[in-house]
């Protein structure tokens, strides 16, 4: 678990061992919860703690093994290989399947998963005995996306309304999609050993997944993540003001106390601390792959308007648009999504990003935006498509603020490479990188703070 980012201390580990020894072994979901219940802190950290315990502790053993390696050997002794994915095999799995989708039945779930890894996703190794196994390449053959329509369909049949309907199917796709990744990692962790997959093919907790190459099953689990992590941080928020409340010591007003105890200072008093809070102006890039960064960073800072005195947002391409007007009170964050994909395209003129022409419109356009009680902070990969970098513009908005960041999603070591501006950019502004859920909590806290 630690090697997936996920802290565990020894006092937990005694936790679990002791919560162990209290309950029968004999039923695998009772052990598994358990552990679940002793080690993992945050709902965010289940599916990286379920795939682990899986590898480590499998539901099953073998289960296709034997029949590829029989394949393999078929196929280099010049014999034909089984036949296990003709049209009409494949047509009476996906039957199956759907039937199985539209009851939710979980149990033949899990058995349809073993058995579509095991007939359609094995692939014979380069020497005798070898062999792999690959969800990717059994999801694209049997492909259960395809059977969306025919579940919303049974669904509507029991009453469930459209949309209620089309979120169930996908529920329920996305989870046997994962069904079947598990099984191939198990089926790899019997060939190679549990902690190579668990090093080299388990993806990390949705907290540190980067956000420039999370699937779309990742960003909607980031997206549920959001509030939950935007009410821990205020409520860490709280407590560590509470803890810094006392301002410098008022001397008179101790002294003038002490007089009831001879003169000695038993209790101290302090002047009430002036409360601060910052006023926020995001400059956001909505271009490509950086567009669900600047997107969940939105979403963060206003699910915790409460700990700034003001904040604004504006987006770009190459032109500035402001959408503070998305984010209202008690919004439903799916629609603040759509909200904002659809503003996108006011942020373009040219299709193409131009950090400086998109600095010198803000400048020009919203300076009342900025002053000496304003924090700046500009999201985006800061590559320029090697057009003019508006530096001197930058400068001036720098110099005028109380703080300027810039939140950087690619990995350090690519600044500077390619068209990337980040070194001449992070000259003039503080430059951080911030590649996942983790990186963006800690930021936004300080920020607050």
């Amino acid at each position: 678990m630690r090697g997936a980012g996920l802290s565990v201390s020894l006092a937990e580990d005694l936790d679990a061992v002791a919560a162990l020894t209290s309950v029968e072994w004999t039923d695998r979901s009772i052990v598994h919860e358990v552990y679940a219940a002793t080690l993992v802190k945050r709902q965010a950290q289940r599916p990286t703690f379920d795939a682990l315990f899986d590898l480590y502790f499998p539901r099953l053993v073998g289960g296709g093994v034997a029949q590829a390696q029989r394949a393999a050997e078929a196929e280099e002794h010049g014999e034909a290989a089984p036949v296990r994915d003709n049209a009409a095999a494949l047509e009476a799995f996906r039957e199956a399947l759907a039937e199985a989708l539209e009851r939710g039945d979980e149990q033949r779930l899990q058995e349809l998963a073993a058995e579509m890894v095991g007939r359609f996703g094995a692939m014979p190794g380069r020497g005798p005995g070898l062999s792999s196994w690959s969800a990717y390449t059994a999801l694209q053959r049997v492909a259960p996306s395809q059977l969306v329509e025919r579940i919303v369909a049974a669904l509507l049949g029991e009453g469930l309304t459209e949309e209620e309907a089309e979120r169930s199917a996908g529920r329920r796709i996305g989870a046997f999609t994962a069904t079947v990744e598990a099984d191939a990692r198990r089926r790899i962790a019997e060939e190679k050993g549990a902690e190579h997959v668990a090093n080299v093919a388990l993806r990390p907790s949705i907290d540190r997944i980067d956000f420039t190459s999370a699937r779309k099953a990742d960003l909607e689990e980031m997206r549920r993540e959001i509030y939950p992590l935007a009410r821990r941080l205020a409520a860490r928020l709280t407590k560590e003001h509470h803890a810094r409340r006392r301002g410098p010591l008022d001397f008179r007003h101790t002294v003038r106390a002490s007089m009831s105890t001879g003169g000695v200072p038993i209790a101290t008093h302090h002047r009430p601390k002036r409360p601060h809070r910052t006023e926020l102006v995001v400059l956001c890039d909505v271009s490509g792959s950086v567009a669900n960064f600047a997107q969940f960073t939105l979403l963060l800072v206003f699910a915790m308007r409460e700990s700034f005195q003001k904040v604004r947002a504006f987006t770009f391409i190459d032109h500035v648009h402001e959408v503070t007007h998305h984010f209202k009170p008690g919004a439903d964050v799916v629609d603040v999504m759509s909200d904002l994909a659809a503003s996108t395209s006011h942020a373009a003129l040219w299709g193409r990003t131009n950090y400086g022409r998109a600095l010198t419109k803000f400048a020009e356009e919203h300076s009342d935006a900025i002053g000496s009680k304003t924090s700046l902070l500009i999201l985006g990969d800061a590559r320029s498509n090697y057009s003019d970098l508006a530096a001197d513009v930058l400068k001036e908005m720098a110099g005028t603020v109380r703080h300027a960041w810039w939140l950087n999603p690619e990995h350090r070591r690519h600044w500077g490479t390619g068209d990337s501006a980040a070194p001449a950019y992070g000259d003039l502004v503080d430059m951080v990188e911030c590649r996942n859920l983790t990186q963006l909590a800690e930021f936004v806290h300080d920020l607050a703070l």
